[in-house]
């Protein structure tokens, strides 16, 4: 079976279009299918566009089911939900603004049937605005330079991959704009396609400054995650280690001219940024060590289950 994930906050004017475009592309599909609608707390008319639309919730070939949560509580939680309320073999990943073209699904079962693991859309011709472009550029940089990424468009809404993929990928808050990251990572083939991206006819987009601000601090996460979460003190251990060096030396040169050249320490600030220096660096590198036993026990704990 292939579930079809689509999570959506006040998309009523797209749904309907959405839906009915993507239900006569499913028709050409042989496979069973089933449609999941998450609304993760719209508060338009976007639910009761859909149930109110002639679509009938249950066909011959496939089914439509329709998710709410009580509130917002954003886009991985929705697709968690989805994923947790699917059956299907192979799940895809598909935005709600009717950006991402239904007819580009064949694509990536296609590429699923070739022994991928992982599709990932890559959008040509992008319409967003210049702030997001400018955004996911910076961050495909970073990924390709420190984490080595293989993907050229991680953050395109469009993806298909295999359940087997949940298994060894942990999907939670704001991770899924890293997913692919973390299969890639795990060793499952990966593989990327061009598919059509399309302007937004209707609403407005959900990302402002607010969520460039927080995709930073996610790119930040996973660089850490991805590239220390297994040896902790490797990156806890050189930072302290700087700042304890910098208190060291400063400490030092204090110590001489004291020593030496008979000054006096009580009117120098730089003695107490030197002693500040070499408290947070020891705290930091303990910071690490204890990061190595966490992993430690939790290894052994896994081991011995």
């Amino acid at each position: 079976m292939i579930s079809i994930i689509i999570p959506f906050y006040n998309e009523a004017e797209s749904l309907p279009f959405l839906v009915e475009y993507l239900t006569k592309v499913l028709e050409k599909i042989s496979e069973e299918k089933e449609i999941i609608l998450v609304d993760d707390g719209s508060d338009d008319s976007s639910k009761f566009k859909i149930q109110n639309s002639k679509l009938q919730f249950k066909t011959q070939n496939y089914q439509i089911k329709l998710i709410d949560h009580r509130k917002r509580f954003g886009k991985g939680k929705a697709l968690a939900t989805g994923i947790k309320n699917s059956k299907g073999e192979i799940i895809v990943f598909m935005d709600a603004d009717l950006q991402d073209d239904p007819a580009d699904l064949p694509k990536f079962l296609e590429k699923i049937k070739e022994g991928y693991s992982f599709v990932n859309g890559i959008r040509v011709k992008r319409q967003d605005n210049f702030l997001v472009k400018i955004y996911s550029f910076l961050a495909g940089f970073f990924l390709k330079t420190f984490l080595h990424s293989p993907f050229t468009d991680i953050n395109c809404g469009f993806k298909a991959f295999r359940r087997e993929v949940l298994g060894e990928v942990v999907l939670y808050g704001n991770n899924f704009r890293f997913f692919p990251l973390a299969v890639f990572y795990q060793g499952f083939r990966v593989a990327e396609i061009s598919v059509n991206n399309q302007p937004r006819k209707f609403g407005k987009s959900k990302f402002g400054s607010k969520k460039l601000f927080i995709g930073v601090l996610d790119t930040l996460t996973a660089y850490f995650l991805y590239k220390f979460s297994e040896k902790p003190l490797h990156f806890f251990g050189l930072i302290g280690s700087l700042l304890f060096f910098a208190g060291f030396v400063i400490s030092l040169v204090l110590a001489i001219e004291r020593l030496f050249f008979g000054t006096l320490l009580y009117r120098r600030p730089a003695l107490f940024l030197g002693i500040l220096l070499i408290i947070v660096g020891v705290q930091i590198v303990m910071t690490g060590i204890i990061g190595e036993l966490i992993v430690y026990l939790n290894k052994k704990i896994s081991n011995n289950k």
